[in-house]
């Protein structure tokens, strides 16, 4: 994707050869920063402090963070610590174990002296694989903006509603649920986006409106509980979300929220669609709602916000009275009868063990364990 002209990824090995730099989104969207992690440490703080944050993006980061703690120590003991470090950060993307799972697989079979590098060519290949899914995912995405667009006049958007950020900043390039957008909006389709602000951490006005934003992308910033007004009356053509896991049988856990959004969209027969790449769905997982753990994060994320004074300074500014607890659950779980597809890189599916185990038979034999 594209800022101010140039284009970026969010993540990538620096000129040093070794260390990771990466767009420090916590600086959004008031300050574009790139920052580095040098060691296990500083990658694993980078995700608990969601500097890099979005189910594709922690994978990537965590593979190279394992890559940076092989660097210094390629033990098997120093290999299960990193795991253990780095799994640790954030429990409910399975992204982060996926790529925890692959790195760490590969460099088992080697001798200590190939561990690192072999970490590093792995960690490389998996944000190329990144990118090239998450295209893949707007191609096959596109075809339902477009067809859309078919029943829109020749003057009209296609008004699509998102929550969070799934575009480009919670990936390594292209994003989930805002590739199909990008995708339509360079092949000349009329796309206009709403964009929930998404409280606590307010990463759709801050992450998702910066990115349309430098993309050219025509959208609106709402208050988290907009969306249903908005779908009564007839503003919104489809939603489309993203998701840190999905169980073998179609639910989806997204950021908080998520859940009441799709609640509307059903009862206004609003299409919610939901994007996410193969590695974000736990095949071992029946019931989402019942299995899929949920991070509870730092109520200081809801009883304060970081703005912009007029001066420019960028300050904390706390929201809540003096000693009021809150409680701040960072993802809901959205069951697969509320979605009307899922977008993956191989196709479009339904949102069940059936439509899954169509687009990837090879695993059929895991998915005969979870009935739609």
């Amino acid at each position: 994707m594209k800022v101010n002209g140039r284009r970026w990824r969010t993540i990538w090995l620096a000129d040093d050869g070794f260390s990771v730099a990466f767009i420090d989104q916590t600086r959004l969207p008031h300050a574009f920063v790139t920052a580095r992690a040098r060691s296990l440490s500083e990658a694993a703080d980078a995700i608990r402090e969601m500097r890099v944050r979005g189910a594709p993006l922690i994978g990537a980061m965590a593979a190279y963070g394992l890559s940076l703690a092989l660097r210094e120590d390629a033990s098997d003991s120093a290999l299960d610590c990193a795991v253990a470090t780095l799994a640790a950060t954030r429990p409910t993307a399975v992204n982060l174990r996926w790529a925890l799972d692959d790195v760490a697989g590969l460099v088992r079979q080697l001798p200590p002296a190939r561990r690192a590098e072999a970490a590093y060519r792995r960690a490389g290949e998996i944000c190329d694989d990144d990118v090239a899914t998450c295209e893949a995912i707007g191609e096959h995405g596109l075809a339902l903006i477009r067809d859309a667009a078919h029943h829109k006049g020749p003057d009209e958007s296609v008004n699509v509603l998102t929550h969070c950020n799934a575009g480009w900043l919670a990936a390594v390039d292209w994003g989930t649920a805002l590739a199909p957008v990008y995708k339509a909006f360079e092949a000349g389709i009329r796309v206009h986006i709403w964009v929930d602000e998404t409280r606590p951490r307010n990463q759709g006005s801050a992450l998702t409106a910066w990115e349309l934003g430098r993309h050219g992308v025509p959208h609106t910033v709402i208050v988290d509980n907009a969306g249903g007004h908005l779908m009564q009356q007839s503003r919104v053509d489809l939603c489309m979300t993203g998701t840190d896991r999905t169980s073998a049988a179609g639910d989806v856990c997204n950021k908080i929220g998520t859940y009441l959004k799709a609640l509307a969209a059903f009862d206004n027969d609003v299409p919610f669609y939901v994007a996410l790449p193969s590695t974000t769905i736990d095949w071992t997982i029946r019931d989402g709602l019942a299995e899929i753990p949920i991070e509870e994060r730092d109520p200081a994320e809801v009883t304060a916000t970081v703005g912009r004074a007029p001066g420019g300074e960028i300050l904390p500014v706390t929201i809540t009275p003096d000693g009021t607890p809150a409680a701040n659950y960072a993802f809901d779980v959205t069951p697969a009868r509320l979605i009307s597809a899922l977008i993956t890189e191989r196709g479009v599916c339904a949102a069940s063990a059936e439509g899954l185990g169509a687009l990837f038979p090879e695993r059929r034999a895991a998915l005969s364990q979870h009935p739609s």
